[in-house]
């Protein structure tokens, strides 16, 4: 797939896409509410600026890096994807919470990644007292795989992670209702 072609999947109620710079808005309206930041990676951007880095950086690593801007009703409401394969990375605003949209979101991303990439295992970076979360990846089919204390330094608080990891055999069980073989 070359830069030309921006990469869309679509679910029932989802879009998800490649980043553009007319996401900022929509974007910072995500990434500066601290409801949304509570277990993000880098506290709640402050400034539009923080955000459009944030952005380009999404958008530099292009359309073939399957990390996508998630819209929901014509609207932009978070992201979900891998930043950085294959680590699994999604957040959405806290307006949108509760109806089952992350877990579309972020199945749609995975069985993407599944899909076009010869990867077998692929992984998350949880905070333990992000309990939403660690529920959204156990319906998904991830496994805990470890713990480590003070992996994040979050405006100048230290967080642990607990690991979790999805082969592409518990990810297709998941999907049919089977156990792996």
């Amino acid at each position: 797939m070359g830069w030309s072609e921006l990469v869309e999947i679509r679910t029932p109620r989802l879009t998800l896409r490649s980043a553009r710079p007319d996401d900022l808005a929509a974007l910072h309206a995500v990434l500066s509410d601290p409801r949304a930041t509570l277990w993000w990676s880098t506290p709640p951007h402050e400034t539009l600026t923080q955000t459009a880095a944030w952005l380009d950086s999404m958008i530099a690593n292009g359309p073939d890096h399957p990390d996508f801007v998630v819209e929901f009703e014509g609207r932009v409401i978070g992201k979900a994807g891998f930043y950085a394969l294959p680590d699994v990375g999604y957040i959405l605003h806290p307006d949108v919470w509760g109806r089952g949209l992350a877990a579309e979101a972020v199945g749609a991303a995975i069985d993407h990644v599944f899909g076009t990439r010869d990867l077998e295992t692929l992984t998350a970076d949880v905070d333990p007292e992000n309990a939403a979360s660690i529920r959204l990846l156990e319906r998904l089919g991830f496994v805990r795989s470890g713990f480590a204390e003070r992996t994040w330094n979050v405006g100048g608080v230290w967080k642990d992670s607990l690991y979790y990891a999805l082969s592409r055999p518990d990810r297709a069980a998941k999907a049919t209702g089977h156990a792996p073989a």
